[in-house]
C-alpha cells in the first residue's frame, strides 16, 4: 500500500517513491497499445446502423454547437436515449471537424486512452505495483469490451461516461 509523505507517495515497505520518473515508460506503453489497437479506426466511416440517427443524419448534431443544438441536447430523448453530453460531444466534433467520420473516431479513441491513463494512475497510486498496475491498465486498453466504444461513434456515451468517472475517481 501506498503512503503520502508530504507531496510523494511511498511504495509501502520500500521507502521508494512512487514518481512520474518512475512510470513514464508505461505511460507511453499503454498509449502505444492504444494507438496500435484502435488506429485502424481513423480509416473507418460511419456505421449504419445508428451513427445516421447519432450524427451523420441527425440535424440537430450536424449543424454544430448552437444554442438551439444545446437545447435540444439536454431536452431531447431522441433515439430513447437522454444524454445531453453525448450529444454536446458529437455536435463539437461536427464544429471541429465536420463529417470527417476518421476524427470522430480519433476522438473517441483520445478518451479512451485518457481513461487507461487515469486507471492507470489510479491503480499505482492506491496499490503502489508499478508492474500489476500497468498490466491491469494495458488490459483495460485492448480488452474486447472496450472495442465497440471505441470505434462506434454511436457509442460515445460509454468513452465519456468511463472518461468521466476516472477523472471523477481522481479528485
Amino acid at each position: 500500500m501506498a503512503q503520502r509523505h508530504g507531496k510523494r507517495t511511498v511504495k509501502a515497505g520500500t521507502g521508494t517513491p512512487i514518481t512520474p520518473s518512475n512510470s513514464w515508460w508505461v505511460v507511453v506503453i499503454l498509449v502505444a497499445i492504444n494507438l496500435i489497437s484502435y488506429a485502424p479506426s481513423w480509416h473507418y466511416g460511419f456505421v449504419n446502423y445508428d451513427d445516421p440517427a447519432y450524427v451523420s443524419s441527425n440535424p440537430a448534431v450536424t449543424g454544430g454547437l448552437t444554442w438551439g443544438a444545446v437545447r435540444w441536447a439536454f431536452t431531447t430523448g431522441h433515439e430513447s436515449n437522454w444524454h445531453p453530453l453525448t450529444w454536446l460531444s458529437h455536435m463539437a466534433d461536427v464544429e471541429l471537424f465536420g463529417l470527417n467520420a476518421g476524427a470522430h473516431h480519433a476522438v473517441s479513441l483520445a478518451f479512451h486512452v485518457a481513461s487507461t491513463l487515469l486507471l492507470f494512475w489510479f491503480l499505482n497510486q492506491t496499490t503502489g505495483n508499478l508492474t500489476a498496475s500497468a498490466l491491469v491498465g494495458a488490459l483495460f486498453a485492448v480488452h474486447p469490451l472496450h472495442v465497440e466504444s471505441v470505434v462506434w461513434i454511436a457509442e460515445r456515451k460509454d468513452v465519456l461516461s468511463t472518461f468521466l468517472g476516472a477523472r471523477c475517481a481522481r479528485t
